[in-house]
């Protein structure tokens, strides 16, 4: 990779992955990156490391920038495999360098790693709480801040001021986007793209965790900060207060009240005309309405479009008294993404027996998404008459403005 410093003594040695279009499970349309940074100073840092497989482009960054062995620390922000799945590898080069992590840290490298490498090195971690500090010399301090569960317990952030007075924020997987660009800052890049590789992220990631987030952001908002470089994608200089607010948003659960979005398999079209039904009404209500068949449709990409509607409409035909497999796998993955602040309503068709519709209630009620007591089965094709929807439309968007 061609040298890259990011601003005077901060270099970038991480490893920009342009081929992975699935990060486990979560689709990567644009790639991705494992960013990884080099402070120099008058004692030398390295921040995080990378996905194992790229661990030998990784080597040579740090190798054009600075002789490993006069690295003096190493900070882990998170120990998750796509950030630390070079760390066995990668203290074999530095005999010199301190190893810092937070307290859990400390103890999930050990559960990963105890197989290649010596208890001593564990035993020898410096553990860091919320508020220790660590001087670099030239001026330069980090101040480590726990965000325990965001997304894993161990994670941390770790904020440095600089000779200049500029506050950088190493913020791993906080305000990340699966994004692979050669051009590292968010200046350089299309915003509108980056940030909806941000939301994506967000709503894939972090949504599940949007209260322990809320909770957090004060602490890491109140930071001066100037800079904000993740773990994956772009670092943040132009729009560090337009990433930090929209963080505050999402959290939140802020979204325009008139949106919906319809989400749907159908097997021989009888709930697909329901769906294009329902889609014609919300429309003609002047609500902003999306539509996903599951076929056809990217699980990661629905639930983004998910967290930013305020009615969630979920249909499926009746297969073995049950939903539809496409419909079932969807559900299940919304589930666990906890969306919040949710209207749902459910529709489908069946033969002879139903069962779909009341398993879709099942799987919202899960989700603690507030479901409008009347719901939509129809027998077999549905007729011109089956297609009247005007008044649980009514009711559906009375709860959601």
């Amino acid at each position: 990779m061609v040298h890259t410093e990011l601003m005077k003594d901060i270099y970038y040695v991480g490893y920009v992955d342009w081929e992975v279009r699935n990060f486990h499970g979560y689709s990567t349309h644009r790639g991705s990156s494992y960013n990884a940074y080099i402070v120099k100073g008058e004692k030398n840092v390295l921040i995080d490391t990378v996905k194992r497989p790229f661990f030998n482009y990784f080597l040579e960054n740090i190798k054009n920038i600075i002789n490993p062995e006069k690295i003096d620390y190493l900070i882990v922000n998170h120990v998750e495999m796509d950030h630390s799945g070079s760390f066995p590898l990668i203290i074999k080069y530095l005999p010199n360098a301190q190893i810092i992590a937070s307290k859990k840290g400390v103890e999930i490298l050990r559960d990963h790693f105890h197989k290649e490498v010596d208890d001593e090195v564990f035993n020898n971690i410096r553990a860091v709480k919320e508020g220790d500090t660590l001087d670099v010399g030239n001026v330069k301090k980090f101040t480590f801040v726990p965000i325990p569960m965001i997304h894993w317990p161990d994670s941390m952030v770790s904020f440095m001021t600089d000779e200049n007075g500029k506050n950088i924020l190493f913020s791993n997987d906080a305000f990340g986007q699966h994004l692979a660009t050669s051009s590292r800052w968010d200046d350089e890049n299309d915003f509108d793209v980056i940030m909806e590789e941000a939301v994506k992220y967000y709503a894939n990631i972090l949504l599940h965790l949007s209260k322990l987030i809320s909770s957090v952001l004060p602490k890491v908002g109140s930071l001066p900060i100037d800079i904000i470089c993740p773990s994956h994608g772009v670092c943040w200089r132009k729009h560090v207060g337009d990433i930090v607010e929209r963080y505050k948003k999402w959290s939140a659960g802020e979204i325009d009240n008139k949106t919906a979005i319809i989400v749907y398999d159908t097997m021989w079209g009888s709930t697909e005309i329901i769906a294009k039904a329902l889609y014609k009404e919300l429309q003609y209500r002047g609500i902003k309405v999306k539509r996903y068949k599951l076929t056809n449709a990217d699980y990661s990409d629905v639930i983004t479009e998910v967290m930013l509607s305020k009615a969630i409409i979920v249909g499926s035909p009746t297969l073995n008294n049950g939903m539809y497999p496409t419909v079932a796998e969807y559900v299940c993955y919304q589930k666990g993404l906890k969306p919040m602040n949710k209207i749902g309503l459910a529709f489908g068709s069946y033969g002879w027996g139903g069962g779909a519709v009341k398993e879709i209630i099942k799987e919202l009620e899960a989700s603690k998404i507030d479901i409008l007591e009347e719901s939509i089965e129809i027998k077999f094709v549905p007729k011109p008459e089956d297609l009247n929807f005007k008044k649980i439309i009514d009711k559906l968007i009375e709860k959601m403005v």
